[in-house]
This record gives structure tokens, C-alpha cells and sequence, in this order.
């Protein structure tokens, strides 16, 4: 079992429950989750506390709950058992977490059930299996935790209190992301230092966490590290790399569960090719673009348009489209390159409260669309001061998209918006994306991870260790 005490001044957590519990009319039972076994019961995955838990206690302990009820919380975990001392060594105190959490008492996990007030709010686990637990403790059931039809009324309310209080990250938030943002450039540096052809994708994957793992941090996500870079989330790692490939590298740090998310494209050999060079400066003049855009009261789908714009103006530059870039937009045409959104919310989690699924990432009233591409936005809020996101356009040649009849490039073949002869002179270029942590502020935005080079002729003189 793994138990941790926080690692920022009680205070910090005391005024988030507060400012939950104010937005509440009820109590609020939120769980920490449970570490999973791998094939045998003691050989367990690493474990990691639910997010909800976290922002609220910043508490690394497994089989808890902490319970807001008015101005008093309580927090149930399991007792002291012996045989820790002898496989895992001293853990604090319940009195050590009672101080570090700022909690007004701790009691056994084993008389949650009897100790719960009336009408208590939760949110359900993601994971199938915890979650029927909770539903047995609580006498409830939830057929998909993701979907705010399938939440009860109290229980809805929890989500939405808990969307309000954790989108606007508080100082002892943007603290723990810059310092994700940090580990997260110095393990983007190491990978670009590291690269050479000959190498293989794990050679460099292994340089970039290294730098984590000495900072005594991990990864907030499955990292991407790829010559194949239209592959969106390749989970692969065998691949040599060689002179005249783009590495595309999607690594960020986790810091106490908050999270980095950083996307670099640079090339093996150190050097661009003239195709690859014209869309990375396409992508990027995207990025910057769209990183303009942020500032408060800006509708975040305007920031994926803008970024959408700068790429069908740059595509149409180099004849691989025809058209009004506009009107190519407003059609689509763009996401046959740009598939997927311009990025998402970031905090405790890479694609933060993700499991309240739209709820969270969608305004009330604002739904997902249709179109193919758009329909892919991760986030549809109107920005506010506290908010982070990513920034991360793209230019992918997915072969399941581009083949010739598809049901996405028919429209264009058939109109001859898209130029497959113009296209093929850019066959080097398999995939490139360009991503940003970025602070909305009240007088515009921060990127967090701005120390991370990405002018293309940087990037250049870093790969190799050359800069």
C-alpha cells in the first residue's frame, strides 16, 4: 500500500474543499482509488490516487475517502497494519496526515458505510471494477461514469462543483505545473541532444524519462516517441531512426499527478529537408497564431479556427490545396492534415477532469459538431484567468484518411481541392506537431514551456547536442 503526505502547506487544500463545499448544498464523499494487480495480487501497478482526491488532500494513500460535510472534513483510510514496516518500511501517521491535509479528524476506511450523512454526493470511478465496489459501499450503480446523463441529481451537482472549483488553477496549481513544465523541457532537450541516425525510438525515449525519473518524477502519459509521426498516439518504440526522418516526441513530466504535455518535431540528421522545413514553419506559424489567441473571454474553438486558418492559408501556399483558405475551413478541408483539436484543458490529468467527459470540456449549452475533425475538440469553454491548456496543431499524412476514395477526401478529389501531385513532393513529411503548456492570465497568457526551443533552426542546432 502506498502512503504519502502531501507535499504543500495544508492550507492550500483546507480552501479548496472550502470553496467546494460552499458550492455544494450537501455533503461530498470523494474515493482515492485502489492500486490494481498486474497478473497476481502483490504484483501491483503503480499506483495513483484519483484526481478529484488529490486536488483535494494532495494525499498519495490508497483505499481512502475524504468527506466534506459544512466546514468539516473527514478522512477515512485504512489503520496502521504491521506487515507494512516489514515490505515497505515506516509510514506516517494518522495524525501526520491529519496535520498535513488539514483535516478535523481521520477515522477507519471500515466505518465509512455506517458514518456517511444522508444524501451524499460522489463522483463514480472510470474504472469498471472500483467502481462497482463504490457502488456496493453506497448502495448505488452507475452504467458509464463518463456520461452526465447516467449521474443523479446530487451527484451531477458534485461534478459541476468540482469542474467550477478545479478549472481555475489556484497558485499551489500553477506552482506544481510550472514545475512540470520544467522536467518536462529539460526531457524534450535531452531528447533532441540524444538523437543521431542509428539510434533506434527507445534509445531517445529512454534519454528524455531518464531526465524524469532523476528528478523523481514520471510520465503524465504513455510518451510518444516516433519516426512515424502520423500515427497520432503510437505506442511502439522498435523503429531505427535514420538521416532524413522527422522524430516526433509527445513526453511530458507528471509532478505529484500534475501534469506536462509537450510535443517537439525535429529531425534525425539535424537538418530539415525544404519540404519538411516549409510545413514545420507552417505548423509553427500556426501554433503562434493560435497561441495569440489566448487571453480571457476568447471561446477556445476560436483558438482551434484561428490555428485551422494559418494551415489551410500555408497548404493552399504550397498548392497541396486549392481554394479560399476560409471557405476551406468553414468545409473541412484542412482536417484531412489537421485531424484533431487544438488541445485540451491541463492539470491534475494530461486531458484534465476527463472523466466527466464533455461536462467538463464543453460550456453549457455548447455541443460537440459534426464535422469531421472538429468533432474531435476536446474543449469548447470561453477562457478565464487560472485556465491552462495546451496549443498543439499538426500536419499528418494518415494513410487511412488520405487513400484515394475515402469517404473524407472524396468531396476534395471530386472538386480538385486537394492537389495530390503537389502532395506527393512532400512524401518526407510523415507527420509533425508543434504543443505548448499555456497559462490564460488576466492580461493574456503564459506558455509555461517556452524555454523548450521550436524556431525551426533551434531546433536544428539542438538535435545532436550541436547547440
Amino acid at each position: 500500500m502506498s502512503h504519502g503526505l502531501p507535499t504543500q502547506p495544508a492550507e492550500s487544500f483546507i480552501k479548496r474543499r472550502r470553496s467546494l463545499g460552499a458550492r455544494l448544498d450537501g455533503p461530498a464523499l470523494l474515493f482515492s482509488g485502489v492500486a490494481r494487480p498486474l497478473n497476481y495480487p502483490a504484483n501491483v501497478l503503480p499506483f495513483r490516487p484519483d484526481s478529484h482526491f488529490l486536488y483535494l488532500t494532495g494525499a498519495w494513500i490508497e483505499h481512502a475517502a475524504v468527506l466534506i460535510d459544512g466546514e468539516r472534513d473527514v478522512l477515512f483510510m485504512p489503520p496502521f497494519d504491521p506487515d507494512e514496516l516489514i515490505w515497505h518500511g515506516p509510514s506516517p501517521s494518522w495524525d501526520e496526515f491529519r496535520a498535513a491535509t488539514g483535516v478535523a479528524e481521520i477515522r477507519d476506511i471500515a466505518e465509512l458505510g455506517r458514518s456517511l450523512p444522508e444524501r451524499t454526493a460522489t463522483i463514480p470511478a472510470v474504472d469498471a471494477t472500483t467502481r462497482f465496489r463504490q457502488g456496493r459501499l453506497l448502495d448505488r450503480s452507475w452504467a458509464d461514469p463518463g456520461s452526465p446523463v447516467e449521474l443523479g441529481d446530487r451527484d451531477a451537482a458534485l461534478a459541476d462543483a468540482l469542474i467550477d472549483a478545479r478549472m481555475i488553477h489556484d497558485h499551489a496549481a500553477v506552482e506544481m505545473l510550472r514545475a512540470a513544465a520544467e522536467a518536462t523541457v529539460a526531457a524534450h532537450l535531452a531528447g533532441m541532444a540524444a538523437t543521431k541516425p542509428g539510434l533506434r525510438e527507445s534509445d531517445i525515449r529512454a534519454a528524455m524519462e531518464a531526465e524524469l525519473l532523476a528528478r523523481d518524477m514520471t510520465t503524465s502519459y504513455g510518451s510518444i516517441v516516433t519516426v512515424h509521426g502520423e500515427i497520432l498516439h503510437s505506442r511502439g518504440y522498435d523503429n531505427p531512426i535514420a538521416g532524413g526522418d522527422l522524430l516526433l516526441a509527445d513526453v511530458g513530466a507528471a509532478h505529484c499527478g500534475w501534469a506536462g504535455d509537450v510535443t517537439r518535431t525535429w529531425p534525425v540528421s539535424g537538418k530539415f529537408s525544404a519540404t519538411q522545413r516549409a510545413i514545420y514553419d507552417i505548423v509553427l506559424a500556426s501554433q503562434l497564431a493560435a497561441i495569440e489567441q489566448v487571453r480571457p473571454g476568447v471561446r477556445y474553438r476560436d483558438v482551434h479556427l484561428a490555428a485551422s486558418l494559418v494551415i489551410a492559408r500555408g497548404l493552399v501556399d504550397e498548392g497541396i490545396l486549392k481554394g479560399d483558405p476560409e471557405t476551406l475551413v468553414e468545409r473541412g478541408a484542412h482536417a484531412m492534415f489537421f485531424v484533431h483539436g487544438i488541445g485540451h484543458l491541463l492539470g491534475l490529468d494530461v486531458h484534465d477532469m476527463e472523466d466527466l467527459g464533455d461536462r467538463a470540456g464543453y460550456a453549457p449549452g455548447r455541443v460537440r459538431s459534426k464535422q469531421f475533425g472538429l468533432c474531435y475538440l476536446r474543449l469548447d469553454r470561453d477562457l478565464q484567468p487560472g485556465m491552462a491548456v495546451t496549443i498543439e496543431p499538426g500536419f499528418y499524412q494518415v494513410p487511412a484518411l488520405l487513400a484515394a476514395g475515402s469517404e473524407l477526401t472524396a468531396p476534395f478529389d471530386a472538386d480538385g481541392t486537394l492537389n495530390r501531385e503537389a502532395l506527393a513532393k512532400f512524401a518526407d513529411v510523415r507527420g509533425i506537431r508543434i504543443e505548448d503548456d499555456v497559462l490564460v492570465t488576466a492580461g493574456g497568457h503564459e506558455v509555461l514551456t517556452k524555454a523548450l526551443v521550436k524556431r525551426a533552426e533551434l531546433v536544428e542546432a539542438a538535435v545532436g547536442g550541436r547547440s
